[in-house]
């Protein structure tokens, strides 16, 4: 395999400028982490087993967002959040992990996409890595395809592509992804504009992978995939794959702008780091597994510079959700690293951990460098402040959880102002959560995810402080640790956030942003 390509691209969502900002309309690139928590960067975390030195840079260069979350706990919801810029609730649907053939996708037909969106205003746009928002696959008698692992052996690819709810027919001009978790859920095969080159029909047994430290290759599921499949390189084909659609796009379209989404798998289980960067840190395994983020971050960086295009490009940088439950609770024991970054809560609650993320912006033309803002932001506010970097008008609905956070990262927002005076997540079970200022209320008892009453996560379970309540209320600022509950003793700020959150979720009118919603404007 070429790796010099990796240069280019680990993560960059190259923004287009607003017409009559500039010149020429930015690049946009986003970096799409998977399973990264809030602890697991060493900007965040002063604390951290291992450097971070690209993604700290990074941060450095353009701004750091320190209350960031992601829509959902989980992978699927997440992503479908920073495609449509809304949270999962929406579709009508449950809020699920997609595995084997399953589907349709939660972006339905005609559904306004970010990718859509930029096309409109010139962009071309690509995708490459890990897809999970659900496909549609057929049978021999043109029946749909639901989950389950040997179903993979019933599709027809004939019937079935090109796929009516790829990334092709989502806004996206190339794309080069895999339909679930690329190393952990069977389907495991690559999909090609809405085509597969190489059908599954080889049975890939966990055996045949290496295994870290004797563990850490933990939720590699048996199933069925290509011959061509690989498992130990996956984000190094992506990045791959994203750096020829840079190139190619420089050198046929160089007066266009681009649109790319780097959609890493990195740190999702299993932790299966690269040759390359076996042994790069000290911190283990996934040590060494985001130190190839990072490194990977870097050559993207690096190679957007080669390529002169570095200041006109704007490239984010988030995570789908926190951290998987067993790779905390072993960085903790094995190398006194917390991942949740000292949050409450790992992958899947609707505690901080969960959904409390790394948000890096950088763009040198525009975002000055060195700002740590405590903005409250969410992964579906990509949405809307790419809309306002590129001129675009969003209607009332599209993006409706969605809000424009360039003025925060241009440093035209007083920092005390909040951009959102409130903001809606989901756990696994697709439970709500409900931030209000400094304000949070939980819908739901327990964590909405993970239970604590045994295994290994029985020693972070914490007292129950009010153990007759329906749900959660606490003060972050006072209470970041989410150690005691409110719902009683504040009942009438309780009674406040469940009228909001019954308005704001309401099945024919509901939204968290606002209407009416104009693009900034940049001012030079």
């Amino acid at each position: 395999m070429n790796y010099w390509p990796q240069r280019i691209a680990l993560a960059i969502l190259a923004l287009a400028i607003p017409k009559g900002f500039a010149d020429d309309l930015p690049n946009i690139i986003i970096v799409y982490a998977d399973d990264l928590g809030y602890g697991d960067l060493s900007t965040y975390n002063s604390d951290a087993a291992y450097q971070t030195p690209r993604l700290d840079q990074m941060a450095s260069e353009g701004i750091k967002f320190l209350d960031a979350h992601s829509p959902s706990t989980i992978c699927s919801p997440s992503r479908y959040g920073l495609f449509s810029g809304q949270q999962v609730f929406r579709t009508g649907r449950r809020s699920t992990a997609f595995e084997g053939p399953s589907g349709p996708s939660y972006l339905a037909p005609g559904e306004l996409t970010i990718a859509d969106m930029l096309k409109k205003q010139g962009y071309r746009t690509g995708i490459f890595g890990k897809w999970h928002v659900g496909l549609t696959w057929y049978d021999d008698a043109g029946e749909r395809l639901r989950g389950g692992f040997e179903n993979s052996l019933l599709i027809n690819y004939e019937k079935s592509t090109p796929l009516e709810d790829g990334p092709n027919r989502r806004g996206f001009d190339e794309s080069f992804i895999t339909p679930n978790c690329p190393t952990t859920d069977p389907l495991y095969i690559y999909i090609k504009n809405g085509m597969v080159p190489v059908p599954a029909s080889q049975r890939h047994l966990q055996k045949n992978l290496p295994n870290p430290g004797g563990k850490w290759r933990w939720d590699n599921d048996e199933g069925w995939m290509a011959p061509d499949y690989e498992f130990i390189d996956a984000d190094i084909l992506f990045l791959d794959h994203t750096l020829q659609f840079i190139n190619t796009h420089r050198r046929e379209h160089p007066d266009k702008p681009f649109f790319a989404v780097f959609s890493t798998q990195i740190s999702h289980a299993p932790v299966l780091p690269a040759k390359e960067f076996a042994g790069a840190t000290e911190a283990g395994p996934r040590g060494d597994f985001i130190r190839e983020l990072d490194t990977l971050t870097g050559r993207l960086l690096d190679a957007l510079d080669e390529l002169e295009i570095d200041d006109n490009t704007l490239v984010l940088f988030n995570s789908d959700n926190g951290p998987e439950t067993v790779h905390t609770d072993w960085m903790r024991r094995d190398h006194n690293h917390d991942a949740a970054g000292g949050f409450r809560g790992m992958k899947r609650d609707g505690w901080e951990g969960g959904h409390r993320v790394p948000f890096i912006a950088r763009w040198p033309d525009r975002i000055p460098a060195g700002q740590v803002s405590d903005q409250l932001t969410n992964t579906t506010d990509i949405f809307a402040t790419l809309a306002s970097v590129v001129g675009y008008e969003l209607p009332d609905d599209a993006a409706v959880d969605s809000f424009d956070m360039l003025p925060v990262m241009l440093g035209a927002q007083e920092e005390k102002k909040s951009v959102r005076s409130h903001m809606l997540t989901q756990s696994f079970r697709g439970d709500f959560q409900l931030r209000q200022g400094d304000w949070k209320y939980l819908d739901h008892k327990g964590s909405g995810g993970n239970g604590y009453e045994k295994g290994i996560l029985k020693e972070y379970a914490l007292p129950e402080t009010a153990p007759d309540a329906d749900g959660h209320l606490y003060h972050l600022g006072k209470d970041p640790g989410e150690t005691t509950n409110l719902y009683f003793t504040e009942a009438e700020k309780r009674k406040e956030m469940q009228a909001l959150l019954k308005k704001l979720t309401r099945p024919d009118k509901g939204r968290s942003a606002p209407l009416n919603r104009k693009p900034f404007v940049i001012r030079n």
